[in-house]
């Protein structure tokens, strides 16, 4: 809700509202009369008058309206209204990845067809389809006015901005390739989409048979089972431990349903929150990293996203440490990040990076080979984008290769448990048959 401007002395100049200049007056007050919880942060929207009396407006973030007013003050502005913008567009968990691919682009190529970086932006801002990400670059842009550099001002919203693109975007307004490093940008946030894609979608067909047979399942121990019960109770000298077995379990689901859900729902939720736990995450991790099956494809995964990113970076004038220290974060793996950090303190203390990653046993022998004959020539960059367009290539070969084990699995494992229980059926039936 906006402000009545209510004029007070002290803001009849310029037409002050009344709560502003009540809002003035507590920021002059002493600090510990205003406590401020660094954690909560919110938006606001402001207008305002400069020292010529011009009115502007724009976009601030700040713990309260009090710290937003003092910021005001110390930028020499007359503030008019300020209004608490929706958090639910302001802030959030940002957008996909392929939506910033595609900022990135129309933003490389506004600049490299001339248009100044402050006009780029305000484009951005006035785009519709996407009003969060609109309202992101109208920021960038109102910062960028006011004398900050374009990566200083991502860096306000980091759950739009990752790391790793505020670093290669610093790179890129120092060394004068801001428009290549945003192409780049593109095309990583494109690949990690498609990658992203192709691994979700791998992973309907498996969904759906795991769906359709709990259901199946229920409806054997929910409903056919059950009609059995009655004839095993007149079973003398007692039944097979197979057939108590699919009796409880039925008995769980037909006549306990509610509790038995409550217990599998809180069983779940205690597994979740112990998971959560770094010890126990990292433990969790490690054992599906070096799994049978899974552990190749987890660790391709992981290496894919570092040398994509290490590459990307070092293409665009990173140096390589400080690329691999930001890089790590995209393995998406403890595991693979213990051995990248291990990995930067042999190349910090003068070592080739080829020796760590091979003695981590994490990276397959022949990338090693190929990140060790680019480090000679002095190609690494290149190199690494290479190799992470054939890790992501091997990895489409396995995922479809692990596919096609997971749903004969699940298909054995299903008619499994649909054998066991007709085998738990027919046997006391077998039994009564003998003694009559």
């Amino acid at each position: 809700m906006r402000h009545d401007p209510g004029v007070v002395n002290g803001g009849a100049e310029f037409g002050e509202p009344a709560r502003l200049a009540r809002l003035r007056a507590a920021v002059a007050a002493p600090v510990w009369r205003m406590p401020v919880r660094c954690c909560d942060v919110a938006t606001f929207e402001y207008i305002a008058l400069d020292k010529t009396g011009r009115r502007t407006g724009g976009i601030l973030s700040g713990p309260t309206e009090q710290a937003v007013l003092a910021e005001l003050e110390s930028r020499r502005l007359t503030p008019i209204s300020i209004e608490a913008r929706d958090d639910s567009v302001a802030r959030g968990r940002g957008v996909s990845a392929r939506k910033l691919g595609a900022a990135y682009t129309q933003l490389a190529e506004l600049l490299d067809a001339g248009v100044p970086l402050m006009r780029s932006l305000k484009i951005l801002a006035g785009k519709k389809s996407e009003p969060r990400l609109g309202a992101v670059f109208q920021e960038i842009s109102e910062a960028v006015a006011e004398g900050s550099d374009l990566a200083t001002a991502m860096q306000r919203r980091p759950e739009f901005f990752p790391p790793i693109h505020i670093a290669m975007v610093r790179a890129g307004e120092k060394g004068g390739f801001l428009e290549s490093v945003l192409q780049r940008l593109a095309q990583l946030a494109t690949s990690q989409a498609e990658l992203r894609s192709k691994v979700m979608g791998s992973l309907i067909y498996p969904m759906f048979l795991l769906g359709t047979g709990g259901i199946v399942l229920a409806v054997i121990f929910g409903v056919f089972v059950p009609k059995f019960r009655e004839v095993f109770d007149k079973v003398q000298g007692g039944l097979p431990w197979v057939t108590s077995l699919v009796l409880g379990i039925s008995r769980a689901v037909s006549e306990y349903g509610l509790f038995t859900l409550a217990g599998v729902v809180t069983v779940g939720v205690v597994v979740w929150r112990l998971a959560r736990r770094e010890a126990v995450r990292t433990k969790i991790v490690r054992w599906w990293t070096f799994a049978p099956v899974a552990g190749p494809l987890i660790r391709s995964l992981a290496a894919a996203r570092f040398c994509r990113m290490l590459g990307t970076m070092l293409g665009n004038g990173v140096p390589l440490l400080s690329a691999m220290t930001i890089a790590r974060e995209a393995a998406g793996n403890p595991v693979v990040e213990e051995a990248i950090v291990t990995a930067a303190e042999a190349v910090k203390a003068g070592k080739s990076l080829a020796p760590p990653l091979e003695a981590c046993g994490l990276f397959e022998a022949d990338v090693v080979e190929m990140i060790s004959v680019a480090e000679s020539a002095n190609n690494l960059d290149h190199v690494l984008l290479k190799i992470a367009d054939t890790i992501e290539g091997r990895v489409d070969r396995m995922l479809a290769a692990v596919l096609k084990l997971v749903e004969p699995i699940l298909l054995l494992a299903l008619a499994a448990v649909v054998a066991t229980v007709a085998f738990a059926l027919i046997l006391p039936m077998t039994r009564i048959s003998a003694a009559l």
